[in-house]
């Protein structure tokens, strides 16, 4: 799959640095239950220390030029397996880790864990490119690994997502969540797409909850689970839940 922007040669370097040093940071951030107010999972997040780039992101697109962005997405999956071996965990898979075959190797971390992986796939890459990659989603999940469309609302914004790749969790994008509130036309729009998830038997998460009026909202729709600095920052070691007491 084509990058937007070519990478100095310069970066190609780091990134293979990176890779060969195995120095990936792990970050995670609770999942929030809503029905339960505990934790449902931890998604780990990568983080780097290299000035050669603006952020994971754009590592792991550097990755996926210099054709290592298989063996990174391994590292970070051992990583965080390592860290967090006793809980659920969501981890991003950049979509050229499809074409290179890592994913399927039987001894991948994922396999090994002894709770449910979740694996992001997020929803503004055209959706023609993940219809080459059915064959090794099928096989990743015939092992018990789960799936989940990140970023929904975004991009593409392709409602073929949710029936194409049957998700077990899709998650709204920032973007459709900021300023929520009761009696708009955002919460109408929001309502229908938990409604349309459920009936797909898909349930939802709200990414990026950052306000009380945010999480109230998105609970009074019927969304299963936030995630969001209100409820808990990236952090390592994981961080416990925090609840605001003015919702209990």
């Amino acid at each position: 799959m084509a990058n937007e922007k070519p990478f100095s040669a310069e970066q190609v370097e780091a990134v293979r640095g990176i890779v060969a040093e195995r120095a990936l940071g792990i970050a995670f951030q609770p999942i929030v239950d809503l029905r339960r107010r505990t934790v449902y999972a931890y998604e780990a997040l990568a983080r780097i220390a290299s000035p050669s780039f603006d952020g994971p992101a754009e590592l792991f697109a550097a990755a996926a030029e210099a054709r290592c962005v298989g063996e990174l997405g391994r590292i970070h999956r051992e990583h965080a397996a390592r860290l967090l071996a006793g809980s659920p965990l969501f981890l991003n898979i950049h979509p050229a880790e499809f074409d290179e075959g890592w994913l399927v190797r039987p001894d991948d971390p994922i396999f090994r864990l002894r709770t449910p992986a979740t694996l992001e796939i997020t929803e503004s890459v055209p959706l023609s490119y993940f219809a080459q990659c059915h064959s090794v989603l099928a096989e990743i999940r015939r092992k018990g690994v789960l799936l989940a469309i990140d970023d929904f609302g975004s991009g593409y914004s392709n409602l073929r997502y949710i029936l194409d790749l049957e998700p077990e969790i899709v998650k709204l994008d920032r973007q459709l969540i900021v300023g929520l509130r009761s009696g708009t036309r955002q919460e109408k729009l929001i309502r229908a797409i938990v409604d349309l998830c459920h009936r797909m038997d898909s349930r939802v998460i709200a990414e990026g909850i950052e306000t009380l009026v945010e999480l109230d909202a998105v609970r009074a729709l019927g969304v299963d689970f936030a995630q969001g600095y209100l409820l808990g920052r990236p952090a390592n070691p994981p961080p416990g839940m925090t609840w605001p007491h003015k919702l209990l």
